[in-house]
């Protein structure tokens, strides 16, 4: 066999070449701009040399701040096919953290969007390894008080894209992206060619997620983490045609784009995925084209999965991962015997968190990292290993305690089942642990999650005196509702003491920059019972 690296710039090469007139879609303010695949390949080659001119070369890192659009697109293959490395930034970062992972990477330059200028003028004193700031968007460059700045299709317009891409280790870093920071800073996480080439193989299979050519894909996911999923790489690869949400997107942005483009698969976090339910309870639209919305982030309730179903006909598997993972490791296939069960078979598989992805091996294991059973009742802590999955964190002492001989400990606790299907409890850091006994927050979340009034739920542990810990239920009410209404609803599925003794209803709950429940900010804002006194929801008596 011919011993040949696995490149990103194969899944462009294939997407250049075999799908040259399959488009790239992205919605801009007041128009949607189009060009195609081949369009794609020119570009990235001119973005190749025009960074090569900045004094870019192998290894370089070049960060982006920057929405799902086509100009960041031609990034994910233009930085790391020339060699360099490609550092997308979360745009949710608080400032301070921004200025800490650009450092931590040591960017040598930053592709970014107009908007965020003023984040970047804020840090700018503290960055430390930046030489240029290179400005997207289609218009002139905004006033700035940064230096030196370009403008992106300035710099793109004066190349001529004659360029053939470099051969390279395929185990040489393509990319990299720092972890959403529940706690302490972000970690990053670096992504080589060969498991971006790997992950995207995983993403066309027909017990994954299918990308495939005559599909129209709509990734929400945002570009600025874990390679959005892997869609972009994967679309490339197999002439997709893709259709990116571009900047401050809401939901009836993407219903939008739903309708107009004929969108047959999108990707979202699970918050994102209510936030399209709410909308089309507020207004109808036409989804008879799309057939699957791919819901991940943390486990979607099977209410919610019902309610597209029923309503639209639209299926929502769910896929488990993170960022340390590329990030997808497992994916809710059915299999053909539980099809053949009945829907309610289905139903049962469906809340679970899937199969692992070929290549990615599984272990639930004790605190020690010995190996537990099957058995589907058996809790313990999901180990990871495989080839896109990371073996170190970047630059980071804190690898030492993320792995246990030779495996990944991701710190998600659930059960696997006799059929290997994965099924997330909890974190280990949200477990509730009252008089010595565990308590789920993410089965009364999703219990709390399918009663009509509610729209969203998060259950964290608050102190107390006599159990150390008690669980509180923090909820946004679609309509009036009551404590008493709340517990009756969870009191035929849970037993007395692992009920919430709090329920309050809240105006929203705080996410993360990757859209999950941010409950370390409930914890630290509802600990003292005084801050809980506002928000209770009556009792119903």
């Amino acid at each position: 066999m011919m011993d040949r690296p696995l490149l990103i710039n194969q899944l462009l090469w294939r997407g250049e070449h075999v799908f040259a007139e399959k488009e790239i879609v992205t919605r801009l303010p007041g128009a949607y701009h189009r060009y195609t695949y081949a369009q794609l390949g020119l570009r990235a080659r001119r973005l190749a040399q025009a960074l090569t001119r900045l004094g870019v070369g192998p290894g370089d890192r070049v960060g982006t701040l920057a929405w799902n659009t086509h100009q960041h697109y031609e990034s994910y293959f233009g930085v790391p096919c020339m060699g360099a490395v490609l550092h997308t930034i979360n745009l949710r970062l608080f400032p301070e953290q921004i200025a800490y992972v650009i450092n931590h990477a040591a960017d040598s330059v930053l592709l970014v969007e107009p908007d965020q200028l003023p984040v970047l003028e804020k840090i700018a004193t503290q960055l430390r390894t930046v030489r240029a700031y290179v400005v997207l968007g289609e218009g002139p460059v905004p006033e700035t008080s940064l230096a030196p700045v370009l403008g992106y299709e300035e710099l793109l317009a004066a190349e001529d894209g004659d360029l053939v891409w470099p051969e390279f280790d395929e185990n040489t870093a393509a990319a990299m992206c720092y972890t959403s920071a529940t706690t302490g800073d972000p970690k990053g996480v670096v992504y080589s060619h060969r498991s971006v080439v790997l992950h995207s193989l995983n993403l066309a299979l027909h017990g994954s997620i299918g990308v495939r050519e005559e599909a129209t894909f709509l990734p929400i996911s945002p570009m600025f983490h874990a390679n959005s999923w892997g869609i972009p790489h994967a679309a490339a690869m197999q002439g997709t045609k893709l259709v990116l949400p571009g900047p401050h997107p809401v939901a009836d942005d993407y219903l939008d784009a739903i309708e107009r483009e004929g969108v047959t698969h999108a990707v979202a976090a699970v918050s994102v995925g209510v936030m399209i339910r709410d909308a089309l309870q507020r207004r109808d639209r036409d989804l008879s084209r799309l057939q699957v919305l791919w819901l991940g982030g943390q486990a979607p309730p099977l209410g919610l999965i019902r309610w597209f179903r029923d309503r639209y006909g639209v299926e929502v598997p769910q896929g488990w991962g993170m960022t340390e993972a590329s990030p997808l490791a497992t994916f809710t296939a059915v299999k053909k015997r539980i099809r053949e069960a009945g829907q309610d078979a289905v139903d049962r598989t469906l809340v679970k968190q899937g199969l692992p992805m070929p290549g990615i091996e599984v272990r639930l294991a004790d605190e020690s990292g010995a190996p537990l059973p099957w058995d589907g009742e058996t809790v313990g802590e999901f180990l990871l290993r495989g080839p896109t999955v990371t073996a170190a964190y970047h630059d980071d002492p804190r690898t030492a305690d993320s792995f246990v001989d030779g495996w990944f400990r991701t710190g998600d606790v659930g059960v696997i089942d006799p059929d290997g299907y994965l099924q997330l409890t909890d974190r280990a850091k949200d477990l509730i642990k009252s008089g010595g006994e565990w308590i789920s927050s993410v089965e009364l979340e999703n219990a709390l999650m399918s009663h009509p009034a509610v729209a969203e739920a998060a259950v964290v542990a608050v102190p107390d005196e006599r159990w150390l810990e008690r669980p509180l239920a923090c909820v946004v009410a679609r309509e009036p509702v009551t404590a008493e209404d709340l517990r009756a609803h969870l009191a035929d599925r849970f037993a007395k003491w692992q009920l919430p003794d709090e329920f309050l209803v809240v105006p929203e709950i705080p996410k993360t920059g990757v859209g999950k429940s941010d409950k370390k900010v409930l914890r630290a804002r509802f600990a003292e019972p005084a801050s809980r006194e506002a928000l209770r929801a009556p009792d119903g008596s």
